[in-house]
């Protein structure tokens, strides 16, 4: 005898059963040993126990049986206990005691009993359950469980273990239950080809769980076989059908399929009617959907709470204000607005349509009848007000719930997040963010891929990664939407390498990306100009098998035109129409764009015109592009007669105006460019401000030039469109920056007589330039007239007259000008402040200016550097250096944060004082600080190693100036001149002269009398003299330097003629001689 693992004494293989066969335990069943009843014998053979007595003892429940067949001595006992239980007509066998007997004939390898107690259990209709179909899998020898079903019944079928239409059905559920979906179908088909029919409820079963998995032909294959085996689909069967077409936006089949269930006799329910309705919803179809509910109120099917609140949902989703009124009072009258659910359906719908006040009044409503709301109720509402922008009423809900309850959840605080990345405030999203985990919510992935939308938005990549490793820290899995974020987050600011990063470790965590991911990433290598690897990407994707977009196309198309390959992109266009992708607008715009940019117009303009005809209509991008190429070629006319024929359909906008007109101005064609300018004004929302305007004429000044600029601004101005001075203050600033500010008072005159007023900012331009010209007097004069013409003057202006006051050493007049502008309303700012210590130091009033400071920070004044500027100057320059040091450390105690122009007021003060060795330390230190010198330090910097004969070190900070990228200017070169001159180092001097040239910087007199005076030193009295009348043809005029310099010259290299001629040529040109002059001189002219 063998003891079975299971506890069952096995003595012999039970009939037809082979012996070599080695029973299998099924999982989650023990058989215990069999209880032996006390012998006054040991070994002596158990009587078998007596028939069962149901009169003496009652019906016997499930354990009882199951007790008794323990009992039994051997199989082959507990099998025939078994079958006499079965024949009594009051006593049934349950699973349990079936699974019992199934597991002992298993344990005991009796495969041909298995059948038998299997049979006798589907004809006494005995529930089967997991354990059933397992233990008999077992038995034929299949090991893994309910998913090896499909292998175990063909196994089961030699063993002679046949499923009735019960058992098949049942199998099917469990597999279903477990998940195992493909394997409940092949079951399907096994249960089909016995020549089985499956019940309705089989069928239901299946299309249910593939209508979870989105498999709508499985589910529609499903209820056609139903039908061809003769099996009448009920209401629940053509309900799932519905459902799942609908999902997957097959919207006709779905709504066919109603209607035969109507033509079937199958008449619809109340679920049917509200997945219809759903479904009519998801395609747009309002009206259809409405109708379906209205015709349900006329029957006998009425909406019940879950249709209304569906179509409440649905209506307010697809923005229809009118039904949802409708539906809510419908709703209302039949007795549903009796729950929060209700209440919240209809203020959420409300606010879906915009009707924001009204939800508040429901919302109202509801706690008036005594409903309270709850944390949904309230998001809710807080979500309508948002996307109001009504960040008040917001809040204020916000905060009632912190203190009323109910306490706002991770989902309130998303709403508010996503608000502000909306609203580009990146960083108050943050700030909600780690708000709400100090409430001690525990960020899900929805909050981070929130404030990662708004990090990714507004560029901020190193706050991005530190919530995106704050999530994967927490044990949060980033999915799809993160990563994309961050790629997303990555394109912005620009950072190629990371993204490629994170895609790849998106990969590694097996979240499998999709498309709108790869289209992020595709775009961003090809806007930081990595072809090669968006394309890489591009064929990934393929092998991902996901499929490209219009969007993955067309950014593919704006790659390959940014790198002009015209081929290629007509490649990909007509590959696009080969996949099945029809060019959009987008696709056609795109391509328009690259022809035009790489000199295929002609071919652009094709193009253009059978867009039209491709079920394509051209938009204002699609012109404004082709006009574009057409001014790029000067092809003006034809650019005018498609912006004439573009306008008979399309009203020009401000990138219409942007694209031709400063060409048109450019070849003097006015009275086409006036024309353009007269049909772009009437368009009612035509951009005619200032700023719009002003940029305009910018870009015409840019192209056209100032003299033909001017002549537009009065073609404009006396055709009689009236645009105030728009077209007139950019012309001010520009000639104003070109230090002509004379140019543009006096065209200023001539737009008056033209009914041309100049507005505040205009005059600021034009006073500011006058200023910066040193021509106070004149800026004070139209200050005057501006007030005079009832012009009002500006917090600007004041500051720029109080700015001239300054120069001009008036403090008093400035002191008056401050006064006048407080009268006017204006307070005193840190720029007024500012000018008036500037002009204190200026006056040589330093002891004033410091007073004035001092009186200032006793206000709470907050300065800037330009408030310590000058007096750092004024003092270091007054030889108060351990002053200025102490004001300095001052700045740095009050946290304002010393800048390049502070450093180099220091440093001059300095090298003025001869301190080279602090000048080199304070120049270290500004770089350590992270202040980037510029040209005017590194001048210092030079001049005071020069100055120190130091000139190699001199030398060293030139060349680091270059490689960082700055340009030296005319002063450096002189002192670097001079000092290598002086230093002997004649032919580095010539060499730098050279250079210079070549950069396009001028000479000047004191270059030319470096060079001069240290040729002649030299005794190259030759090159000295060439210096010389290159110095005359460049038109400088020669000074008493550069006559001692040369007559020295000649004189060193014993030339005493060339010497008094140059002396002869100095007194006839009315330069007048000093004691250096005769110094120069051969000594017998002494």
């Amino acid at each position: 005898m063998e003891l079975c693992c299971s506890g069952v004494v096995s003595s012999g293989g039970g009939a037809g059963t082979p012996r070599s066969q080695k029973p299998r335990i099924s999982p989650g069943f023990v058989v215990a040993p069999p209880k032996r009843r006390p012998s006054s014998r040991a070994g002596s053979r158990q009587l078998a126990p007596p028939p069962w007595d149901e009169r003496a003892v009652g019906r016997p429940g499930a354990e009882d049986v199951v007790h008794m067949l323990r009992s039994a001595a051997d199989p082959a006992e507990a099998l025939e206990l078994f079958r006499s239980v079965a024949r009594q007509p009051r006593v049934v066998h349950t699973t349990a005691s079936c699974n019992y007997m199934l597991e002992l004939m298993r344990a005991h390898g009796r495969v041909g009993d298995v059948a038998q107690v299997f049979d006798l259990m589907q004809r006494q209709i005995v529930k089967a359950n997991v354990g059933t179909f397992t233990t008999i899998f077992g038995a034929v020898g299949v090991e893994g469980g309910l998913r090896s079903a499909p292998v175990a019944l063909p196994a089961m079928k030699e063993a002679g273990i046949v499923l009735n239409a019960y058992t098949y059905n049942g199998l099917i559920y469990f597999l279903v239950k477990c998940g195992c979906e493909r394997e409940a179908m092949e079951v399907y088909g096994a249960m089909a080809a016995d020549g089985v029919v499956p019940t309705v409820r089989t069928y239901s079963v299946l299309m249910l769980a593939f209508g979870k998995r989105r498999d709508v032909e499985t589910v529609v294959g499903l209820l056609g076989d139903m039908e061809a085996r003769g099996v009448k689909p009920n209401v629940y069967s053509y309900t799932i059908c519905i459902r799942v077409l609908g999902q997957a936006g097959r919207f006709e089949e779905a709504h066919k399929i109603f209607r035969k269930m109507e033509e079937e006799g199958c008449k619809p329910d109340v679920i049917t009617n509200t997945v219809l309705i759903q479904i009519l919803c998801d395609a747009g179809r309002l009206t259809d959907a409405n109708d379906v509910f209205w015709k349900m109120k006329a029957s006998d099917q009425k909406p019940d709470r879950v249709t209304y609140i569906t179509l409440l949902d649905k209506c307010g989703d697809n923005g229809d204000s009118r039904s949802v009124s409708e539906i809510w009072n419908a709703m209302k009258a039949d007795g549903y607005n009796d729950n929060v659910v209700a209440y919240t359906a209809a203020v959420d719908a409300l606010c879906q349509v915009g009707r924001v006040d009204e939800a508040s009044d429901v919302f109202d409503e509801m706690k008036q009848k005594g409903i309270v709301p709850q944390q949904y109720s309230y998001n809710s509402l807080i979500s309508g007000f948002l996307k109001a922008d009504r960040f008040k009423h917001a809040l204020e809900l916000f905060n009632h719930m912190n203190i009323h309850g109910p306490t706002p959840n991770g989902y309130t605080y998303v709403l508010f997040i996503n608000y502000h990345g909306k609203s580009g405030e990146s960083l108050k999203a943050v700030k909600r963010y780690e708000l709400m985990k100090s409430k001690g919510i525990v960020p899900d992935v929805v909050a981070g891929n929130a404030v990662l939308y708004s990090l990714a938005k507004s560029g901020r990549l190193g706050m991005a990664k530190r919530v995106f490793d704050e999530l994967k820290a927490m044990g949060i899995s980033p999915d799809i939407i993160t990563y994309t974020m961050m790629i997303k987050c990555c394109s912005k600011a620009s950072n190629a390498d990371e993204a490629m990063k994170i895609f790849s470790e998106m990969i590694e965590t097996r979240c499998v990306p999709d498309v709108i991911a790869m289209n992020s990433l595709i775009d961003m290598l090809y806007k930081a100009g990595r072809g090669n690897e968006a394309w890489r990407v591009f064929y990934e994707l393929k092998e991902m098998n996901l499929h490209p977009t219009d969007y993955t196309y067309n950014t593919l198309l704006a790659g390959l035109g940014r790198e002009g390959k015209v081929k290629e992109v007509m490649h990909l266009l007509e590959e696009m129409k080969s996949k099945s992708f029809p060019p959009n607008l987008i696709t056609y715009n795109t391509v328009l764009d690259c022809l035009c940019k790489n000199g295929e117009v002609n071919y652009a303009l094709d193009m253009l015109y059978s867009m039209s005809m491709k079920g394509c209509m051209p938009d204002l991008s699609s012109y404004n592009t082709a006009m574009y190429g057409l001014v790029k070629e000067d092809r003006l006319n034809e650019a005018f007669r498609m912006f004439c024929q573009m306008k008979k359909v399309l009203a020009p906008d401000y990138a219409t105006m942007c694209t031709i007109l400063p060409s048109f101005v450019r070849d003097g064609l006015m009275k086409e460019a006036l024309h353009i300018v007269k049909e772009y004004i009437l368009q009612p929302d035509a951009k005619v401000d200032r700023s719009s305007l002003s940029a305009l004429m910018e870009a015409i000044l840019n192209r056209a030039g100032t003299e033909k600029s001017i002549d537009f601004a009065e073609n404009i101005a006396s055709s009689g469109i009236h645009l105030d001075d728009f077209f007139l203050c950019p012309i001010i600033r520009h000639l104003c920056k070109h230090k002509e500010a004379l140019a543009a008072l006096e065209l200023v005159k001539k737009f008056e007589n033209l009914a041309v007023s100049l507005k505040t900012g205009s005059y600021n331009a034009l006073i500011c330039g006058l200023v910066d010209e040193d021509l106070i007097e004149i800026a004070e004069g139209l200050f005057a007239e501006m007030k005079s013409l009832g012009c009002d003057p500006d917090e600007f202006t004041y500051n720029l007259i109080l700015d001239a006051m300054a120069k001009s050493m008036r403090i008093e007049d400035m002191l008056k000008v401050q006064e006048e502008m407080h009268n006017k309303g204006y307070k005193s700012t840190y720029v007024t402040y500012n000018t008036i210590i500037s002009g204190l130091v200026k006056s040589n009033m330093l002891d004033e200016a410091i007073n004035l400071y001092y009186q200032l920070m006793s206000e709470g004044f907050s300065p800037t550097p330009c408030t310590y500027g000058p007096l750092l100057d004024g003092l270091l320059k007054d030889g108060n250096i351990e002053y200025a040091e102490d004001l300095f450390e001052e700045m740095l105690e009050c946290g304002c944060k010393p800048n390049c122009a502070i450093y180099n007021i220091l440093l001059n003060g300095y090298r003025i004082a001869g301190d080279t060795e602090k000048v080199c330390e304070l120049f270290e230190n500004m770089v350590e600080q992270g202040i980037s010198p510029d040209i005017k330090t590194y001048t210092v910097l030079i001049d005071t190693l020069c100055a120190a004969g130091r000139l190699n070190d001199g030398l060293s900070y030139f060349e680091q100036l270059t490689d960082m990228g700055i340009e030296p200017d005319l002063i450096t070169y002189n002192l670097l001149i001079h000092g290598l001159g002086k230093s002997g180092r004649l032919e580095e001097a010539v060499s730098l002269y050279d250079d210079m040239e070549k950069k396009g910087i001028t000479p000047n007199l004191y270059t030319y009398n470096s060079l001069i005076l240290y040729l002649g030193q030299a005794g190259k009295a030759a090159e000295a003299g060439k210096m010389y009348e290159e110095l005359l043809a460049r038109g400088w005029k020669p000074n008493v330097f550069t006559y001692n310099a040369l007559i020295g010259g000649y004189s060193v290299s014993g030339s005493p003629d060339n010497a008094f001629a140059a002396y002869g040529r100095m007194i006839v040109g009315g330069c007048r001689p000093n004691s250096s002059t005769y110094m120069q001189l051969p000594n017998q002219m002494l």
